[in-house]
């Protein structure tokens, strides 16, 4: 039987695993098998940029704590995992996926976004959208057409007053 002082530390984890997955947008869990140590650090740096972190916990805690928040991930608790942990929802995604495209060790497995549980292609999906300026400048570009267009009927209907004259 495990001793008290065990048990408690192991709870301990268990209620950091369940804080971590309410007070994050996104959470990724993934397969990190094959990678080196100088690949993860890598990785993390680039998370710890948008405010995001990889986390590695045994499976079985982490079962627990999806348990206790009634989550079924069952499925994907085997082998050696890590959870990405990221406080904005679309930065640590995008973040991952590219680094999963560079590196085919790192096997993005299933996610929770916003509370939800979110298969590979949903984060595909998450992954694919343009960043927040990318989708600034979109509407930009979209607007300055009909600021472009109002000032070509404004200067017609200039010309138009002058030749009446």
């Amino acid at each position: 039987m495990a001793s008290e002082k065990i048990l408690n530390e192991k709870k301990a984890i268990v209620s950091e695993i369940i804080d971590n997955i309410k007070n994050s947008e996104s959470v990724i869990l993934f397969e990190y098998q094959g990678l080196t140590v100088a690949e993860m650090s890598e990785l993390r740096n680039k998370l710890n940029e948008v405010d995001s972190k990889v986390k590695i916990y045994k499976n079985t805690l982490l079962k627990r704590a999806l348990d206790e928040l009634k989550i079924d991930m069952n499925e994907f608790l085997e082998g050696p995992n890590a959870l990405l942990i990221g406080k904005s929802l679309l930065e640590p995604i995008k973040i991952i996926a590219d680094y999963a495209k560079s590196h085919d060790k790192l096997n993005i497995r299933v996610g929770i976004i916003s509370g939800d549980v979110a298969s590979i292609d949903t984060i595909k999906e998450y992954a694919s959208i343009p960043s927040r300026e990318g989708l600034l400048t979109m509407l930009a570009g979209g607007m300055i057409q009909y600021v472009r267009d109002l000032s070509i009927a404004l200067n017609l209907y200039a010309e138009n007053l002058e030749g009446k004259e």
